[in-house]
């Protein structure tokens, strides 16, 4: 590209909607038993009364402060994947307050403040999800897209939406996130 010209981001089609689902990730646990059921349904988008009630089931069962955690960011995820959004924002709060260093915590908390319209708010968690190694990143970078593009960001929610797809090149969601942008040359002067 010259000096003269300047690339530009537009969204074609379709105005962005605020509505757009974001993605979220499960969390392993260690062992068997309702808690790995819990993870199970989390991690296949599978949020049916049976799903949560081996949430249920193993929370209040012996489990390490890891599997803890991890067991209700994973019904977090289930209950954000219903529209309960106060519920899952409350387990992915339980679960970061017993681990701090729960990436997919932050991530997650950062798709329910989405839904809430909190976008610079799902941004700062976001990242601190990415920052602590979240193991599903591209999970990341599209909630961080859809914040970005909400806040009129065009140009991070495009860098991210691609990122995603550097990490995982048959991520859907982020490809058909894409097919809305154009890129465009104009004057540098304009």
């Amino acid at each position: 590209m010259s000096n003269r010209l300047r690339s530009a981001l537009v969204i074609g089609g379709a105005a962005f909607m605020f509505s757009l689902g974001s993605a979220q990730a499960a969390v392993t646990v260690i062992g068997g038993g309702a808690a790995q059921l819990c993870y199970e349904a989390a991690d296949s988008g599978r949020n049916g009364r049976e799903a949560i009630m081996s949430c249920n089931e193993a929370l209040v069962g012996a489990l390490s402060e890891t599997d803890r955690a991890a067991t209700l960011v994973n019904r977090g995820v289930i209950e954000l994947s219903q529209g309960k959004i106060n519920a899952a924002q409350d387990d992915f709060n339980a679960g970061i307050a017993i681990n701090a260093n729960l990436a997919e915590g932050y991530v997650d908390r950062g798709a329910t403040l989405i839904a809430q319209r909190k976008y610079a708010d799902a941004i700062r968690d976001i990242n601190k999800g990415l920052a602590l190694g979240a193991k599903q990143p591209q999970v990341a970078y599209f909630d961080r897209a859809i914040a970005d593009e909400a806040l009129g960001n065009l140009q991070a929610a495009y860098d991210d939406y691609r990122q995603a797809l550097v990490i995982a090149p048959n991520f859907s969601l982020a490809s058909d996130e894409l097919k809305r942008f154009k890129v465009v040359e104009k004057p540098s002067g304009t």
